[in-house]
């Protein structure tokens, strides 16, 4: 009994403890990973959080193309995608879906975790806000929306391209193995403002390249204090019904209700794809540009401080013979552009383990496009 009564009043004392040193997310984490049999963020926890409806009004399915699901994958890929525990993976080509294959029980209207490919997604939101006047450039002083930054440490200079950029200067540990570092805090945690704004700045904005979250996150409060509206609901005027997007989406809120812009829009791959259209197409839905060219072009160009694999959202290789850039998430998750070829190139999974040995890139997105365009070219 008393062996039972000191275990207790351990455990409270942990209890209490984290909730004093703001550690009383980690519970919300351990209910939505451990005590549901998994060991981190994953694919199908979109029905865990609160999320701010996508909306689509007139659905437009893909035309198939005219070889559709006349050609099979071939055993490179084929066992590629198997060991990375693969969810889906579509090949778009001239506007037309030529190779749609699910895996491990998901389909075409399944809904996963866009995870990351959500900060590009927050830039296009950016740049249609600047093309309607709510955002006067990217280079807006994030202290003019919030002014308080202006008593932290190099927070005066920064503007919104810094953040689009990845050259905020924050001190943000990109992390999301360690349940004590901002990722778990912001994911799982319940104040999005608190998890993003009690960060520092460790340097001048604009000196130096560093992929964090939280400048992403920093940039979803600017849009949503500029656009004075949800910026899932933005989103779905602007680009979901445009697009003609086959379901509605769902994107993650904290308690407050405010998107998690550096992550967490779900949707099934088919819309996923259509947002690399999108690009391809040059901002263009059938005659009407939806989103502006020059800031497409801002998106998709690499720039020098992040050693040219980077733009504003998108990842980008134009080292390998066949050039192409990219929406990046978490476990894989990929919209992959390839406009010599005119294709579009989804894969959505849970690749834990995925190897990242060029500068950042993973290793499987310059595979899979080198592979796909042998196939199918």
């Amino acid at each position: 009994m008393t062996v039972i009564f000191y275990f207790i009043a351990f455990i409270v004392a942990l209890v209490i403890l984290a909730y004093i040193f703001g550690y009383s997310y980690l519970f919300s984490g351990i209910s939505k990973t451990y005590l549901k049999g998994k060991l981190s963020a994953n694919i199908d926890d979109g029905r865990f959080f609160r999320s701010n409806i996508i909306h689509t009004t007139s659905p437009k399915l893909w035309e198939e193309h005219p070889d559709f699901s006349k050609k099979k994958l071939s055993k490179e890929i084929s066992d590629d995608l198997l060991h990375s525990n693969t969810a889906s993976f579509l090949v778009v080509k001239e506007g037309k879906l030529l190779h749609e294959q699910y895996f491990n029980g998901y389909n075409q209207l399944s809904k996963t975790n866009s995870f990351s490919m959500a900060k590009a997604v927050t830039v296009m939101l950016l740049g249609k806000a600047i093309e309607e006047g709510k955002i006067k450039s990217v280079d807006e002083k994030f202290t003019d929306l919030y002014p308080e930054f202006k008593t932290k440490p190099f927070g005066k200079d920064l503007t919104l391209k810094n953040l689009a950029q990845m050259e905020s200067g924050l001190d943000w540990d990109e992390n999301y193995k360690n349940p004590f570092l901002p990722n778990a805090r912001a994911y799982y945690g319940k104040n999005l403002l608190k998890a993003a704004f009690s960060r520092r700045f460790k340097e001048q904005p604009g000196e130096r390249f560093e992929y964090q979250s939280g400048s992403t996150q920093l940039l979803g409060f600017a849009l949503k204090k500029a656009l004075n509206q949800s910026l899932a609901s933005y989103l779905s005027e602007k680009f979901w019904i445009p697009l003609g997007m086959e379901q509605n989406a769902d994107w993650s809120v904290d308690e407050s209700g405010m998107e998690k812009t550096y992550c967490c829009i779900h949707s099934n791959s088919r819309d996923f794809a259509k947002l690399g259209q999108l690009f391809l197409d040059n901002g263009k839905v059938g005659d009407k540009q939806i989103l502006n060219l020059d800031f497409v072009e801002q998106m998709r160009t690499p720039t020098k401080k992040s050693a040219e694999i980077y733009g504003m959202g998108f990842w980008i290789n134009n080292d390998n013979p066949v050039k192409h850039y990219y929406f990046l998430g978490l476990q894989g998750q990929y919209i992959i552009m390839i406009p010599e070829h005119k294709m579009i190139i989804v894969r959505t999974g849970s690749y834990n383990n995925l190897p990242k040995t060029d500068r950042g890139r993973p290793d499987q997105v310059k595979f899979l496009v080198n592979e796909t365009v042998k196939l199918f070219s």
